[in-house]
């Protein structure tokens, strides 16, 4: 099957462009050279922090993070999207109710507040994700308004333990299982496809133009909206469903070897 030449295409980071050990491929700063020379843009798509992206891509311009909660198009921060407050407390409240341990995790666009007396494994998890913490003694005092999205991590599975409570408490709202250990609240409609669709519009390619690679359940509607939905191999299952590609592992390079062929290389 042939695709369109891709102009635009976003890339979720954990499970997909990174390694086992949460590295950029070696070949990476190659690829966007790539790109760039095809008149292609990559964009970071992630659920991880804006600062965190741009400590991870110090050259970057145009980033997708939070799953989609805050869109950066020209190093300028062009659209954030919060949850309204009665969201925030509700999920709060049912995250509270849940016996089996987990963390909350409070994201507003510039930092995230997480409570100091949580376990060594959700500081090593936060550690990777989040660039810019604000460590505080009582999550209760930090205000519900400006947060964009709520991530809760549970080493005993998200799936299993945290989606099925979330989701009653703020069924009109965006739940998403990011992550084996990983779940997010996003305000509703607000998601990685509806980023894509709106960085594809304002810069004027067709959405028939565009790439998008993931893995998880958070990538979901991307590939969705994406012109050429990319599953790694790795991937779940729901995604491969939809896929119109199936890439190599993130643990041997898939995101280069499709992104290649489809700059005809």
């Amino acid at each position: 099957m042939t695709y369109l030449l891709p102009q635009l295409v976003a890339l979720d980071m954990d499970g997909t462009l990174l390694d086992a050990h949460g590295q950029l491929p070696a070949d990476f700063s190659e690829l966007q050279d790539l790109a760039t020379a095809r008149g292609c843009e990559l964009v970071p798509a992630s659920g991880r922090q804006l600062a965190t992206l741009k400590d991870m891509f110090p050259k970057g311009e145009t980033f997708i993070a939070e799953n989609g909660s805050v869109i950066m198009r020209g190093g300028e921060i062009i659209a954030a999207f919060p949850l309204a407050e009665s969201t925030v407390h509700a999920a709060r409240e049912a995250a509270a109710a849940i016996e089996v341990e987990h963390t909350v995790v409070l994201c507003s666009p510039e930092t995230a507040y997480v409570a100091r007396d949580v376990s060594d494994a959700a500081r090593t998890e936060i550690a990777k994700y989040y660039k810019a913490v604000t460590w505080v003694d009582d999550l209760d005092a930090v205000p519900d308004s400006n947060i964009i999205k709520i991530a809760i991590f549970c080493e005993s599975g998200t799936e299993a333990h945290i989606y099925d409570p979330i989701v009653r408490a703020v069924p009109e709202d965006n739940v998403a299982v990011s992550g084996k250990v990983w779940l997010d609240v996003m305000a509703r409609g607000v998601e990685k496809g509806m980023a894509l669709t709106k960085l594809a519009e304002l810069a004027g390619i067709p959405i028939a133009a565009t790439v998008a690679f993931g893995d998880y359940l958070n990538d979901f509607e991307m590939l969705r909206a994406a012109g050429t939905a990319v599953a790694m191999e790795n991937a779940h299952p729901q995604l491969k469903e939809i896929a119109d590609i199936i890439a190599p592992a993130n643990t041997n390079n898939g995101v280069s070897t499709v992104l290649r062929q489809l700059l005809r290389t």
